[in-house]
């Protein structure tokens, strides 16, 4: 497995948005819609490869938080997660979690010191063992619904 980041080419835009119309065919995340163009333009892209095909993606991009809060400070710099996909068939594998500790580890390079994402999955007690237990993030908080 390779695990790189890249920039956007016609090439891989294309492999971005089939697999987040796979992922939109799930029916997994509340709300989610395959991506545009515009929804990954501007980001940092890391990939995941195995036999130079693509099998995973995150995508995110750097911000600087407008007015401090319980976790940065006003202006402290950030990486926001975007997104982050592995192909259906290769889940459960640590895939995700090495893709997320490379970027983790080109951002430190960065001195980057803080990385936010927010989640709409369905399966709410498997994500949250994924980023709490298997990546070591810390809850921050949550945002719920009911439709009546």
């Amino acid at each position: 497995m390779i695990f790189k980041e890249v920039e956007l080419t016609d090439k891989i835009l294309s492999e971005l948005i089939a697999c987040s119309e796979a992922w939109e065919q799930e029916n997994s995340c509340h709300g989610y819609r395959k991506n545009t163009e515009e929804d990954i333009k501007g980001n940092r892209i890391f990939l995941a490869l195995e036999d130079e095909q693509m099998v995973g993606y995150l995508f995110g991009y750097m911000d600087k938080g407008e007015r401090k809060n319980s976790i940065h400070e006003k202006d402290e710099p950030f990486f926001e997660v975007e997104e982050l996909y592995v192909k259906p068939e290769l889940r459960s594998k640590g895939i995700g979690k090495q893709l997320f500790g490379y970027m983790e580890e080109k951002l430190k390079e960065e001195k980057v010191e803080l990385i936010l994402l927010s989640t709409a999955t369905k399966n709410y007690k498997a994500i949250l063992h994924f980023y709490l237990d298997e990546l070591g993030m810390e809850f921050w908080n949550a945002r719920l619904f009911k439709r009546i």
